[in-house]
C-alpha cells in the first residue's frame, strides 16, 4: 500500500532537506513530486486549523469540515485527540486524517509544571501521535524539565502567549522564557492574543526568529483592550500580507504548527472560516 499523501508530501520534504533544500523550496519539491501544483494556493506554507475553532462539533465533524476548507494540516486540541487516549484511540484518529489527507501538525495548548513525569507523558503522547510541536502555556518551574525532554524527544515546544494578564502577555515575557534554553524551545504567536495585549504579531515574529514554530492565525475587532473579538482576518488590526512577509523571513518550518484559530460564533464558524483562509491565501500571494 502507497503511504498516505500526507506522509509522502513529509518525506519528499524530509529527503529534500537532507539534500540541502530550505522551506523555501517547499512548493518546487512537492510539485516535482506530483503531491502538490506548483500554484499551491497557500504557497507551501502549511496553513491548517486550530480545531478549538470547531470546539462544538466531534472529531468525525472537525475533520470532515477541515477536507470541505481545503486544508491539509491542523493542531487538534484535547476534545478532538486526548492526552490520555490510549494507543487503539490514537490510531483510530490518525487514520481518519490520514484518510482525509490531513497532517496533525500540531496539539495544544498544554500546561507543564514541575513534575518531569508528568511532562513526560504528554511527550510521550506527542511521539506516538506524530506530533513534532507542543503548543505550551509553561509554568517557570518547567523549563528545567522541558529542556531535557526536547533534547530527548526531539520534540519542540511553542509557548503560546495568552493575552492581557496571561503568565506569558507581551513579547518580552516569551522571548526572556526561551534565552538560554534549548533551540527546540521557542515560540507560538497567537497573533490575536498579542493584538489583546497591544503588541504587533508581525513585529514579535520577527523579533523571534527562528525560534517560532506555530503561530494562530487570528485577528481582533479593537486592540490593547481585553474585551475584544475575532473577527474575519483582515477586518481588524492583523496585517496579514506582513504576517505572511515575516514568516518567509524568519524562513518558519514546513513541519511547523501554522493554524487559523477562529473563536467566534462557535456553533457555526464555517463560512467565517472559509472568508478566513481566502484572505490568507490572497495575502501570502501578495507576500511572494
Amino acid at each position: 500500500m502507497l503511504p498516505s499523501l500526507s506522509r509522502r508530501r513529509l518525506l519528499a520534504l524530509s529527503a529534500a532537506a537532507a539534500a540541502g533544500a530550505t522551506w523555501f523550496d517547499a512548493p518546487r519539491v512537492l510539485a516535482a513530486a506530483n503531491l502538490v501544483a506548483a500554484d499551491d494556493a497557500f504557497g507551501g506554507f502549511p496553513v491548517g486549523v486550530q480545531s478549538y475553532s470547531l470546539r462544538n462539533f466531534n472529531t468525525d465533524e472537525v475533520v470532515r469540515h477541515l477536507q470541505g476548507m481545503g486544508v491539509h494540516y491542523t493542531e487538534f486540541y484535547s476534545k478532538h485527540l486526548d492526552t490520555g487516549a490510549d494507543d487503539a484511540k490514537i490510531a483510530e484518529v490518525l487514520a481518519l486524517l490520514e484518510k482525509a489527507d490531513i497532517k496533525l501538525a500540531g496539539h495544544g495548548v498544554h500546561s507543564f509544571g514541575k513534575d518531569h513525569a508528568a511532562n513526560k507523558k504528554l511527550f510521550e503522547f506527542a511521539k506516538k501521535a506524530g506530533v513534532k510541536v507542543i503548543t505550551a502555556n509553561p509554568e517557570a518551574a518547567s523549563f528545567d524539565s522541558l529542556d531535557e525532554l526536547v533534547k530527548e524527544y526531539d520534540i519542540r515546544i511553542a509557548i503560546h502567549n495568552h493575552g492581557p494578564g496571561a503568565l506569558f502577555d507581551k513579547l518580552g515575557s516569551v522571548t526572556k522564557a526561551i534565552a538560554g534554553r534549548d533551540k527546540r524551545i521557542g515560540a507560538c504567536v497567537d497573533c490575536g492574543h498579542f493584538l489583546r495585549s497591544g503588541e504587533d504579531p508581525v513585529k514579535c515574529v520577527l523579533e523571534l526568529g527562528d525560534r517560532v514554530y506555530g503561530v494562530h492565525i487570528k485577528d481582533e475587532k479593537e486592540t490593547g483592550t481585553p474585551k475584544s473579538a475575532n473577527v474575519v482576518i483582515g477586518r481588524g488590526h492583523l496585517d496579514v500580507v506582513g504576517l505572511f512577509k515575516a514568516l518567509r523571513k524568519v524562513k518558519f518550518p514546513a513541519d511547523g504548527s501554522l493554524a487559523l484559530e477562529y473563536e467566534a460564533n462557535p456553533d457555526n464558524p464555517i463560512e467565517e472560516m472559509k472568508a478566513c483562509l481566502a484572505v490568507a491565501k490572497e495575502a501570502i500571494a501578495k507576500s511572494a
